[in-house]
């Protein structure tokens, strides 16, 4: 790679890191508690629709049906267990920073 080269490929890598950092700024701002509350409450529906579903694949596998297989309710029994560990855990650290405000002394 030549001298000219290089230099055109930093300059591309400059203009991308800029543009970057000031992507960064708008999403790193603060969201209203609105906007946190709807998260939250979309994630709490997303455990729960993979909770239902890993439930129903589980009673068909038991009923026999043709189409469902041992592997795919286990997977499914998986991705339900791990998104309802990873909502107790932000759970826990919700309630901790709430007790860390709560216990400050103003």
């Amino acid at each position: 790679m030549s001298q000219m080269e290089i230099n055109q490929v930093l300059a591309q890598m400059r203009i991308l890191a800029a543009a970057a950092g000031s992507d960064k700024t708008a999403e790193a701002g603060v969201t209203s508690g609105a906007e946190f509350g709807q998260l939250l409450a979309k994630s709490i529906d997303r455990v729960s629709e993979t909770q239902t579903s890993a439930s129903a694949l589980t009673q068909a596998f038991e009923r026999g049906a043709a189409d469902v297989d041992l592997p795919e309710v286990m997977v499914a029994l998986q991705k339900a267990n791990v998104s309802f560990q990873a909502i107790t855990q932000v759970r826990n650290r919700l309630l901790s920073a709430y007790q860390d405000v709560m216990n400050m002394q103003v």
